[in-house]
């Protein structure tokens, strides 16, 4: 019975912490951002990882709340091409772009007082 009551809750630990999250990122996209000069928020994930689930709940709600500006995402595991193009080397990296330059980069942030000052401070 003890096994049973520790294999459920690892089992909906694994699920509750799962991401459901889709690449969004393609070059297309992001290039055609940049050159009509808009702000390009990116952000690199992995389906089983807490931190990321965190970060997206976050950038989920600042898509709505900056309007004017691209969130792409991609997991990075998955997608391997986009996390060398970019230089990113980890999950949970959050990346901002405007007029074709990197402004600034976090890992593992999941502050969203933090996460929007990020975003904010290139308006």
């Amino acid at each position: 019975m003890k096994n049973l009551l520790i294999l459920i809750i690892v089992f909906l630990n694994v699920s509750f912490s799962a991401t459901s999250k889709e690449t969004t990122f393609s070059n297309e996209i992001f290039k055609n951002a940049q050159l009509e000069g808009k702000t390009v928020v990116i952000n690199s994930w992995n389906k089983t990882c807490t931190t990321c689930a965190k970060q997206i709940k976050i950038l989920d709600q600042a898509k709505n709340d900056f309007k004017d500006i691209v969130f792409l995402s991609f997991e990075q595991t998955k997608d391997k091409e986009i996390a060398k193009s970019l230089g990113i080397d980890y999950w949970t990296t959050i990346v901002v772009y405007k007029n074709d330059k990197e402004i600034s980069r976090t890992i593992g942030q999941t502050n969203k007082d933090k996460i929007y000052l990020q975003i904010k401070s290139l308006q």
